[in-house]
């Protein structure tokens, strides 16, 4: 089946689709039960599509078993099926195999609920994580027999819009969407569905509701309605929207109640495993820490709380109509929920004597001593998982991470003496000024780590240490600086390996990430709307899943850069001015600029300051 074609017959399709799927794509596909649908707690019925004046898909570009696992789309899927005349679906990306399948019998994207033809809703909603889910979002676009290009596509096709984090700097996709949302969804999702509504009820042609939707909402970004000009070495010169209608600095929506919001107390239950198998409710949206390389702690603000009460009482329901024993508190910095003890408490008098236990996601050294005695009362002891992100004091408190060892090691032996065995630690690698000790460090403090429990227990913690490679990101200090290049970090890694090579039965094991996905990353986390050749260039030479090891294939990156002629180093590796025009400008998405620059003149200021400072060339522009 050719590239940009609709998969089968239209007609037949919505008759036999159901079947089809049944008998020519379960039995020959791994995991099946991935793909069955009709999930416990679902919202849609047989005849709620057809009823409906305003159609909606849902739409993940990973995986069904991490779609599911995603709150925010179990939030717009709740909140659209609780709106008047609204009826949403949800799709996934199918699996290699899969999407072989379907391309080989004919088969379109289908929503999971009632195997409705994707192609067929008024709006295609789709969440956007993280950078190497680019290539996904084209295989559902064409999968659904959607042209690629917003330009090529008619009133026939639905409407294109994105959010969610990689939304803050969309111009690398900008050619494929037909809308972003700046910021929360709650809002804006409810907005959307009210204005596609009232506009289809007075018979305005859908394309016709792009420059509507951007013209109405100051957090609504259309990119085909703006203009983007460049300068003779590359960098772009100005953004400017191709008329007065459209507002030349687009707000992040931001939720006004966020204890009100609309929230899932029903939430979907899959048939199969899935990444996260618990029930999740968000207490904090935002965080109040800005580490100066989290995207994240300078966009999502100001914070939002849900009272403990409203907390308990979600917490409540969703058990009830899931019975899933494990419930996650989460946020970006948990630790900081100003009521974080009332709550654990609360919630283990309430369902510890059901079986039911707390999880967190990573906590913050610094509050680490204060939360060990609830957390060992109420917290399964499956392993501790802290970013300490560097492995010198010093380090941390250039890039504003508040870890110390003696926070740390005093934390680490509480939770010893709690009952924890095992401990997962997060490094980063190719921070400013990075000096040999710092690489040694993540090694050597990694054993300490472990070694303490022999002291507590008499046997040393396993201690997994993630290291992950630095991608300055939009939004933060860091968005001037040059990313380290592949040889640099690969000199890491051997470094790290050598370190970690003669402790073959060591209880620390020291895993790393893909250099070559980092190096993509970060050249697409700063890049521009050229990059959208390179993107399709990758995505036609088979491209896919680029976030999984078993799928990411750099070689055919390298061959579409060749192909597009189009230099990766010019974004990643290339230090920025103080003055330069970043592709996301006028996007207003978090702190003003002056305030991220001085950060970031901060960092080499403190760093000056260090003994046995041997700074990287390539970090120095």
């Amino acid at each position: 089946m050719p590239h940009n074609s609709p998969p089968g017959d239209d007609a037949k399709t919505m008759k036999t689709l159901k079947t089809t799927v049944s008998r020519d794509l379960l039995p020959y596909v791994k995991q099946p039960s991935q793909y069955i649908g009709r999930e416990i707690n679902g919202l849609v019925g047989p005849e709620d599509w057809d009823k409906a004046d305003v159609r909606v898909v849902i739409g993940f570009p990973d995986t069904y078993t991490i779609g599911m696992s995603h709150l925010g789309c179990q939030i717009l899927y709740w909140l659209c099926n609780h709106t008047p005349g609204v009826c949403a679906e949800r799709t996934y990306c199918p699996w290699l195999d899969a999407e072989q399948v379907m391309r080989s019998k004919g088969i379109p994207l289908f929503t999971w609920d009632t195997r409705r033809p994707v192609r067929e809703a008024d709006i295609f909603a789709i969440s956007l994580q993280y950078e190497m889910g680019f290539s996904n979002l084209l295989s559902l676009l064409d999968l659904a027999g959607i042209p690629l290009r917003s330009a090529e596509r008619d009133d026939a096709h639905p409407l294109i819009i994105v959010g969610g984090p990689q939304a803050d700097n969309p111009e690398p996709v900008a050619d494929f969407v037909d809308l972003v949302v700046l910021g929360d969804g709650e809002e804006s999702m409810a907005a959307i569905l009210a204005t596609y509504k009232e506009l289809k009820a007075n018979g305005v042609r859908r394309r016709d509701m792009i420059e509507i939707l951007a013209e109405r909402f100051e957090w609504a970004y259309a990119p085909s309605c703006y203009n983007v000009s460049y300068n003779d070495d590359g960098t772009i010169n100005a953004i400017v929207p191709k008329s007065d209608r459209f507002r030349p600095l687009i707000e992040r929506c931001k939720t006004p109640d966020f204890d009100a919001a609309p929230f899932p107390s029903r939430p979907l239950v899959p048939f199969t495993d899935v990444i996260h198998d618990r029930i999740a409710i968000e207490i904090m949206r935002g965080c109040p820490q800005r580490c100066r390389f989290c995207h994240a702690g300078y966009t999502k603000r100001p914070l939002g709380l849900r009272t403990v009460d409203r907390v308990l009482e979600l917490a409540e329901e969703m058990w009830r109509s899931t019975g899933i024993d494990e419930l996650g508190l989460l946020s970006l910095s948990t630790a900081d929920y100003p009521d974080l003890t009332e709550l654990s408490e609360r919630v283990n008098e309430r369902f510890a004597q059901r079986g039911v236990g707390i999880s967190l996601p990573s906590l913050r050294v610094d509050k680490m001593l204060a939360n060990i005695p609830w957390m060992a009362k109420s917290v399964r002891k499956s392993g501790l998982t802290i970013a300490i992100e560097a492995a010198e004091d010093d380090m941390r408190a250039a890039i504003r991470k508040k870890v110390t060892d003696g926070r740390l090691l005093d934390g680490v032996r509480n939770a010893y003496e709690a009952g924890w065995r095992t401990v997962k630690l997060y490094f980063m690698a190719g921070l400013p000024g990075e000096r040999p000790k710092d690489i040694e460090g993540i090694y050597n403090l990694s054993r300490r780590v472990s070694e303490l429990r022999r002291e507590v227990k008499g046997s040393p913690a396993r201690v997994s240490a993630s290291v992950g490679w630095l991608v300055p990101k939009p939004y933060t200090p860091f968005q001037w600086m040059a990313q380290p290049t592949a040889e640099y970090f690969r000199d890491v890694r051997r470094q790290l390996r050598e370190l970690s090579g003669g402790q073959r039965k060591s209880a620390v094991k020291i895993k790393m990430h893909s250099v070559e996905r980092s190096i993509l990353e970060g050249v697409f986390a700063r890049g521009d709307r050229r990059l959208s050749a390179v993107i399709e260039a990758a995505w036609r030479a088979g491209a896919r899943f680029d976030g999984w090891d078993e799928a990411f294939k750099a070689s055919i990156w390298n061959d579409a850069f060749d192909r597009t002629g189009i230099d990766p180093a010019f974004y990643a590796h290339r230090e920025r001015s103080a003055d330069e025009v970043f592709p996301w400008d006028h996007l207003h998405g978090g702190a003003p600029e002056a305030y991220l620059r001085r950060q970031y003149e901060d960092v080499f200021e403190q760093l000056a300051e260090r003994k046995e400072r041997m700074p990287l060339p390539l970090l120095a522009g």
